[in-house]
């Protein structure tokens, strides 16, 4: 058995699709027809292995062929099954892209390397990758923009990642703005 530590998660079979044994899958590769170039895929326990011939690619997933699969019954029992590929396998990165499973454990520490936690996450809601640190000696994280200005440097050999924390204004804090007499006033009222 493969160590899960060391494997990717590729893709997910969502379900059967016709009657002849196809299956719709859910691709986490690049291309989403890529997942079948990797050759046999583990399971979660990595005690099973498949090996997919993608039919072709729709907007709902890819649809594939497994081999031993010939019909919608034998297709549905698959539903659910993660399939996982060994790192190994997966190109090399190009410089400043990274597999998230590279970084996820990683320490964090700033420029002067005071420790600041280490990575658990890499989250994307939409504006770019963000890397969630959870602080040392603590249960608290902290998100941090995946950019070479937050994060000027990654030595996956020392397994540590440089972050310098982001600093937010006055004006990012919140919507209460003071005047010059230290009174607080809403920078957005409401008409009247």
């Amino acid at each position: 058995m493969t160590s899960t530590s060391r494997r990717i998660l590729l893709g997910e079979i969502s379900g059967a699709h016709g009657i002849r044994g196809e299956l719709l899958v859910r691709s986490y590769a690049g291309e989403p027809q890529d997942i079948a170039a990797y050759g046999p895929l583990e399971d979660e326990s990595g005690a099973r292995t498949v090996t997919l011939s993608v039919a072709r690619v729709t907007p709902k997933g890819v649809i594939a062929r497994v081999a031993g699969i010939a019909d919608r019954t034998d297709a549905e029992k698959l539903k659910g099954l993660k399939l996982y590929v060994e790192r190994a396998k997966l190109p090399k990165a190009n410089e400043d892209e990274f597999y998230h499973a590279d970084l996820i454990g990683l320490q964090v520490a700033d420029p002067g390397g005071v420790e600041i936690g280490a990575i658990i996450g890499v989250p994307n809601y939409g504006a770019g990758d963000l890397l969630e640190v959870r602080l040392k000696d603590s249960k608290q994280t902290e998100l941090i923009p995946l950019t070479k200005a937050c994060v000027p440097s990654i030595d996956f050999d020392r397994g540590i990642a440089i972050v310098v924390m982001p600093v937010l204004t006055a004006d990012e804090e919140g919507d209460e703005e003071q005047d010059d007499e230290g009174e607080t006033s809403d920078s957005n009222p409401s008409p009247e």
